[in-house]
């Protein structure tokens, strides 16, 4: 079994099942997620039967390094777990401090038309543990600390809700990586019972929800899961997160030439919002191969933005991260899988 996938309340229960003090597990968990030690026989303030009780029952792997791309302000990792199933992960330099997106499963089924990652049909959703060592090893890798979490790479996180939840309250545990709630983005594509049992949950972040357009006749064509939860049904389960959460939800819209960058389609996106506290992220399309899709140009996204605004909608225009470093989910993995193929090497 490996230790990080253990709640700080499940490795009390461990200590208390095997006759050891629940007292020790602070230490320990200062000892995994603070000073990241290498070894559990490294831990300090514990003693060394302790040490190597845990050493003998616990595992502490973390995901092979495979391949790295960097910019100046962002670092796209590909990562081997223990099957050899590929995920990645991005690293986001910003003004208020790292950001890092990771992912929460290996492939996704959500089939979006615009995702180069939707192309790789979901194998397994990610253990809690594989979640956290992405964070943990991105860390002690860069020498650096990771302020800000996003669930938002390969796979659908409420796809994988209970493993997602229990790694929510590991990163955030005083004695974890002490992360506060508005420092995690949890984002889905719009599976709407979960969206409903995260805003009643304690340990929940912020969330994002990737709209893309508001209209069903569009959304339905580039997100199949708008068949299932079209946009009036998505939007009063984000407003009831707002209601219980007491936080703003993000809307997230990647800026598609001349599919979703219409006028008309921000004005019904602001009819849509109204008064109600969502906070809306314009995205620069990445582009990838093979998926038909162009990014919108400048002048589009302006007077997207500008028709937003004038309705007093609060809204952002995310800066372009990653195109040199094949950061559009599932790129690098595509492009290492193409290249490792035996008619390439």
């Amino acid at each position: 079994m490996n230790i990080y996938g253990l709640t700080f309340s499940q490795l009390e229960k461990y200590l208390l099942q095997t006759g050891e003090k629940p007292s020790k597990a602070p230490f320990i968990y200062k000892g995994l997620y603070q000073q990241q030690v290498d070894s559990l026989l490294e831990l300090p303030a514990i003693r060394q039967s302790l040490k190597e009780k845990l050493h003998a029952v616990f595992t502490m792997e973390q995901p092979r390094l495979l391949a790295q791309t960097e910019s100046a302000d962002t670092v796209k990792f590909l990562f081997a777990l223990q099957d050899n199933s590929l995920i990645e992960a991005v690293l986001m330099r910003q003004n208020y401090g790292n950001s890092l997106c990771i992912s929460s499963q290996v492939g996704c089924n959500m089939a979006c038309a615009f995702c180069q990652s939707g192309r790789f049909k979901k194998v397994r959703s990610l253990q809690p543990e594989e979640l956290v060592t992405q964070v943990l090893f991105i860390q002690k890798h860069l020498q650096l600390k990771i302020s800000n979490i996003v669930l938002m790479g390969i796979g659908e996180p409420f796809d994988n809700y209970d493993n997602v939840m229990r790694f929510l309250e590991i990163v955030q545990h005083p004695h974890g990586l002490a992360l506060g709630p508005r420092h995690i983005t949890v984002s889905t594509c719009g599976l709407v019972p979960q969206i409903l049992q995260y805003a009643a949950h304690p340990a929940h972040g912020l969330l994002a929800i990737s709209l893309h357009a508001p209209d069903d006749e569009t959304r339905s064509r580039l997100m199949t899961i708008n068949r299932r939860y079209p946009v009036a049904q998505l939007m009063d389960a984000a407003r009831t997160c707002i209601r219980q959460t007491g936080k703003k939800v993000m809307l997230e819209y990647v800026m598609l030439q001349g599919i979703n960058d219409h006028p008309w389609q921000a004005q019904l996106l602001a009819d849509l919002i109204g008064t109600d506290d969502f906070h809306v992220n314009l995205i620069p399309y990445n582009e990838t191969q093979n998926l038909g899709f162009t990014q919108s140009s400048r002048e589009r996204i302006l007077a997207f933005y500008d028709i937003l605004k004038k309705n007093k909608i609060t809204v952002t225009m995310r800066r372009e991260f990653g195109s040199s470093v094949k950061a559009a989910c599932g790129q690098l993995r595509a492009d290492y899988e193409q290249s490792s193929k035996p008619e390439n090497r």
